[in-house]
């Protein structure tokens, strides 16, 4: 390298010195500095998480002491009458094209043309009000978006 620096002009050792210079800013600021930059938005992440998981151990116990809340059912309805009324409460009633007993406690459903969303909040409804649980469910697209055919086990808890 010294024998090739030798051998330029001033001026182009000048120019190969204001290179090499250049290359090793544009190292930094092209590389160098944006991996920086990561490195401690991963540990701030990393911080947030570890205090978030902190948190989650100190409430940890109280949930743990709080048991698994089950609703009740509101009435002694039979789960056909409930689901059949809760379903056409819903705005669900002209998609419930069938009911079968399914065991004892249990119910298989089928809903044709049913709008997803509503069947999602009608399920936690008769969760939440009636202690009704899924115990296995098919939902199948139905043509148009956010439209389902759906198919679901349902059991008394």
């Amino acid at each position: 390298m010294k024998l090739s620096l030798d051998t330029l002009s001033e001026r182009e050792r000048r120019l190969v010195t204001i290179g090499g210079v250049a290359a090793v800013v544009l190292l930094l600021l092209g590389v160098l500095l944006p991996l920086d930059r990561s490195v401690s938005r991963a540990e701030e992440r990393v911080g947030q998480k570890q205090a978030d998981l902190a948190w989650m151990q100190s409430v940890t116990p109280e949930l743990a002491n709080a048991g698994p809340v089950t609703a009740r059912p509101a009435t002694q309805d039979s789960l056909i009458v409930v689901v059949d009324r809760s379903a056409r409460e819903a705005g669900l009633g002209g998609s419930l094209t069938s009911s079968e007993p399914n065991g004892p406690g249990g119910l298989r459903v089928r809903l044709e043309k049913a709008p997803f969303d509503i069947l999602i909040g009608w399920v936690a409804r008769l969760s939440e009000q009636h202690g009704v649980r899924v115990e296995s469910a098919t939902i199948d697209n139905a043509g148009a978006p956010g439209i389902v055919n759906a198919g679901l086990v349902l059991r008394t808890q």
